[in-house]
């Protein structure tokens, strides 16, 4: 290949996408960004009104980029966690006194946390937005990746980072294949306003058609995700506004009062992809592309940005080829253990909570108040849902976890 268009291309202009070419700002590198929506209209799908929970490692990531004093003002703090069990008396409390951190996680509406990121990198001097376009062809070759475009146009580069979402095209034209399984539910969210103030608490509440979230966000609302089983899911979305909030009611129960009022409802099926081919010749899928979760626990994006974080360590170096297959071994390498770890536990918190099994429910009851009841063993549990339990860097270029 002769010089190259850029050093970096990066292919999905969502959360992960985004965030990747703002964490490599201040670099030699030259990059481009694909994105198939309009990037000056803020368009992306993914940019919609969803609470995001943030983990406290995430929020030290995005303060580690310099961007944090821009996403603040549009984030609610959750300074605890309440986890429950639907018919048995189990509960666990998390707590940021308990744990001497300010907050434990915060939330953000995906809408503005694009929003800010949008705004960040589009005064970037050493990124190209190329949108709306899509890749439809690659060809790999030792020293490069060329890629296709819709619009009849060529692009060559040292590396790509496919961060194109769960049903990646870069995967596609890889012809990689991923480990997929339908967890039999779907996920329905919305806004939620409610009687009694939320204080910063998070609810987990776990049901026999899957857990209930509810995370606390501005003007007293909370974020909603709430999981069916598919055959339920058409008939909830079609209940008026009251019946609506009447049915979660029942499932949730009145921790918060009464539920008030709900925001526009959405809906998409829960599955898990999983690919264990993440790194290729020059090519690396990150975030969604790479593992797309169940939500339990709200762990999805926050994987992803650590992803983001530790392959922006490794690119910052001084290195002449950031595609170079050592670099690219040393990021996987790197992000192995924490994307199995937390793949495997959120598989398993999936059949665990979702088994209707009667005797298996007084186990997990007993379970939960056990938990609660051991300091240590809460002590780790917070340090999992803050994204503090997997390793550190080790390279010490650039991101600090």
């Amino acid at each position: 290949m002769t010089m190259p268009d850029y050093d970096l291309i990066i292919v999905g202009g969502g959360m992960a996408g985004a965030s990747l070419a703002y964490a490599l700002k201040n670099t030699s590198l030259s990059i481009a960004m694909i994105e198939a929506c309009n990037f000056q209209q803020d368009q992306q799908p993914s940019y919609d009104d969803r609470g995001i929970a943030l983990a406290y490692g995430s929020q030290r990531i995005f303060e580690a980029m310099g961007i944090w004093s821009q996403l603040a003002p549009h984030c609610t703090a959750i300074t605890d966690i309440h986890i429950s069990d639907r018919g048995h008396f189990g509960v666990t409390r998390l707590s940021a006194q308990a744990e001497k951190v300010p907050a434990l996680g915060q939330v953000v509406t995906a809408k503005a946390l694009g929003h800010v990121l949008n705004n960040a990198i589009s005064q970037q001097h050493n990124l190209n937005v190329i949108s709306p376009a899509t890749v439809v062809d690659l060809t790999q070759q030792p020293d490069g990746v060329t890629l296709s475009l819709d619009n009849g146009k060529y692009l060559s580069t040292k590396l790509v980072v496919a961060a194109d979402g769960s049903h990646s095209t870069i995967r596609q034209l890889l012809g990689l294949g991923a480990f997929e399984k339908d967890y039999q539910q779907t996920a329905i969210t919305a806004n939620i306003s409610c009687q009694r103030p939320h204080n910063g608490r998070a609810f987990e509440r776990f049901t026999d058609t899957g857990p209930i979230a509810l995370l606390p966000m501005s003007d007293n609302r909370c974020a909603l995700v709430w999981t069916v089983q598919p055959e339920q899911v058409e008939s909830i979305l079609a209940l008026s506004d009251d019946d609506f909030l009447a049915q979660l009611q029942q499932r949730f129960g009145y921790r918060l009062g009464k539920l008030t009022r709900v925001g526009q409802r959405n809906s998409y099926p829960l599955k898990l992809i999983h690919t264990d081919q993440a790194v290729q010749q020059r090519i690396v899928l990150i975030g969604n592309a790479a593992h797309s979760l169940h939500p339990i626990a709200g762990q999805g994006f926050n994987l992803g940005l650590r992803d983001v974080a530790a392959l922006a360590d490794v690119l910052a170096s001084d290195h002449d080829d950031c595609g170079d297959a050592r670099l690219l071994h040393d990021y996987q390498h790197w992000r192995q253990a924490d994307q199995d770890s937390v793949i495997n536990a959120t598989s398993a918190l999936v059949a665990l909570f979702s088994n209707t099994n009667p005797i298996l429910g007084h186990l997990r009851a007993a379970g939960l108040s056990l938990l609660d009841k051991i300091p240590p063993a809460k002590h780790l549990l917070a340090r999992k849902s803050m994204g503090l339990a997997q390793k550190q860097p080790r390279l010490g270029r650039g991101i600090s976890l």
